[in-house]
Parts: C-alpha cells; structure tokens; sequence
C-alpha cells in the first residue's frame, strides 16, 4: 500500500453564515495553509480533524491502493485529488498526492 500526502491547500471562512446560523464555538479549525499529513492507507495521520478526515478517507484509501485518474481527467496528475472537508462555515481544500513507494 502506498502513502498519500495530504496538504492543506486553502481555507475559505464565510462570516455572514457564522453570525446568522452557527452557535459560538472555540477551535473551529485548526488546520494551517501548507501543513501536511501522511497517511498510511486506512489510518487517520495524527492531528487530522476527524470531519475533514470522513470527507477525504475513500479517495485517500484508493490512492493508496494505486487508484488513479479519479472522476476520469478531472486532475492533472492522475495520482491525486482535491477534496474540501465538509465544515459549511469554514471549508478547508486538501491536496492529496499517491507518494513513491520510497518517498515520505
């Protein structure tokens, strides 16, 4: 099984749907831009959000399991995906990337 990098690419906040609709809450999210997590297939890497983990598990497993050219084009490198976590307030954009067998 190969190892998928996954990075933290953007983070988009949308103030005007926080105020109308969400309870105030502390730690939000606490991804940064450029942080990167390598996943060993199934496994969660540690200190990735649990929800942006459950939005991004399938295409991490099938990266890992040599899947490629996922929703037929849609990437340049066939070996890779963008997902966004599923927060509506605050999504997050990852980039996730197949590694080398010998890559980490």
């Amino acid at each position: 099984m190969k190892k998928v990098k996954i990075t933290v690419m953007k983070q988009t906040v949308y103030q005007d749907l926080i105020a109308k609709y969400e309870n105030p809450i502390q730690n939000a999210c606490s991804m940064k831009m450029g942080q990167i997590f390598i996943a060993n297939g199934w496994e969660k890497p540690e200190g990735m959000c649990d929800s942006a983990w459950e939005s991004m598990s399938a295409f991490v497993m099938t990266l890992a399991h040599g899947g490629e050219d996922i929703y037929n084009g849609w990437m340049k490198n066939k070996k890779s995906a963008m997902i966004s976590c599923n927060d509506g307030f605050r999504p997050v954009s990852f980039l996730l990337e197949t590694l080398a067998e010998d890559a980490e």
